[in-house]
């Protein structure tokens, strides 16, 4: 095969448009959204700007692109705990995981916090492209753990996802107020969350034998979302 037949085979094409989210990321996380340009984009990944456009229509399609590719990883990586751990099904813990995930990674924190600076208006539109897909894939993984008892009984499930997002929007936007409050790890918040999300609405006392019956209904579930989310980033690569 000769070198320009191997650059069109869907492997080269994948290769060079993961190279293209790299280098957008990386910029974006930089410069800010305002800031970041196509031109920026071919220039730091040493392509044409046509070989941008061959790829995405769009700055803002690559730039949602990065985005998009961030949550499945974050997901990808719940999905791997989850594997190596049933207990991590209940739902403090996947709390803890999913924390920590977010925090580690800037972008999806941007993401999660509505940075306007780091993202423009693109988290309402990733979230607008998303609809309401991944909301719900989180309250049916709720009503599992209603359905098998590890999660309190007098609420609803669609009041208990509410009060959870809004703990869990509480305690990722935190850090960008400038309150005075003492220097506390990163670990040590994660903590924290989980052990209020646990107090809030959680039965006292998981019984472990649960966890590991729906640890796989819980694996498959997510492992649906990510791969839907991978589904959204395949006409870039193809």
């Amino acid at each position: 095969m000769s070198p320009d037949a191997r650059a069109r085979t869907p492997e080269a094409r994948h290769r060079r448009s993961e190279h293209l989210l790299d280098v957008a990321a990386e910029l974006l996380l930089r410069l800010g959204y305002r800031h970041v340009t196509v031109d920026d984009i071919a220039g730091r990944a040493r392509v044409g700007k046509g070989t941008v456009y061959l790829h995405y229509k769009s700055k803002d399609e690559l730039l949602l692109a990065v985005l998009q590719r961030e949550v499945v990883r974050s997901i990808d990586q719940l999905v791997t705990m989850l594997r190596e751990d049933a207990m991590t099904t209940a739902l403090h813990r996947l709390t803890e995981v999913h924390f920590l995930g977010v925090m580690r990674r800037p972008l999806l924190r941007a993401l999660y916090t509505g940075d306007l600076d780091v993202l423009g208006n693109l988290a309402v539109e990733l979230h607008r492209n998303q609809g309401g897909g991944h909301h719900r894939a989180f309250d049916d993984y709720l009503h599992l753990l209603a359905a098998h008892g590890l999660l309190r009984d007098d609420l609803p499930v669609d009041e208990i996802s509410y009060g959870y997002h809004a703990i869990l929007h509480g305690y990722l936007s935190e850090d960008s107020y400038d309150r005075g409050v003492p220097d506390i790890s990163l670990e040590r918040k994660a903590q924290l969350l989980a052990a209020t999300v646990h107090r809030t609405f959680e039965v006292p006392q998981a019984r472990p034998e649960a966890l590991r019956e729906i640890s796989e209904r819980a694996i498959r579930m997510f492992t649906e979302t990510a791969d839907l989310g991978r589904a959204q980033l395949r006409p870039a690569t193809n």
